[in-house]
């Protein structure tokens, strides 16, 4: 999964040049916390992005993306279960596979 992500998404953060990473906040628990940013585009426009971590040891581990709104972790949940519920649970093991390939 982390190869998966890595390559569709890595590319992505690498196109962008010249953008602007505003820190708007935090608020966080003992093993929980949230950092709110804004991305800001040459022209002016904020798109938010927010981090959802959690604490491994000493550590701070990020396991949700959240862009305008939109969880990665609530998205891929969904297109996980859309193939579980239309093929099986193998099925999704053996398309996760081929995109890795």
């Amino acid at each position: 999964m982390t190869a998966l992500l890595e390559r569709s998404y890595l590319s992505r953060i690498e196109q962008y040049s010249g953008e602007r990473i505003v820190f708007a906040g935090e608020t966080a628990e003992p093993d929980l916390a949230t950092v709110r940013t804004r991305l800001v585009s040459k022209g002016g426009i904020e798109t938010p992005v927010d981090y959802r971590l959690y604490r491994a040891g000493d550590r701070w581990m990020v396991y949700d993306v959240t862009v305008e709104g939109v969880s990665l972790v609530a998205n891929y949940r969904a297109q996980f279960n859309k193939i579980i519920q239309t093929s099986s649970a193998q099925g999704l093991v053996d398309k996760l596979r081929a995109k890795q390939e």
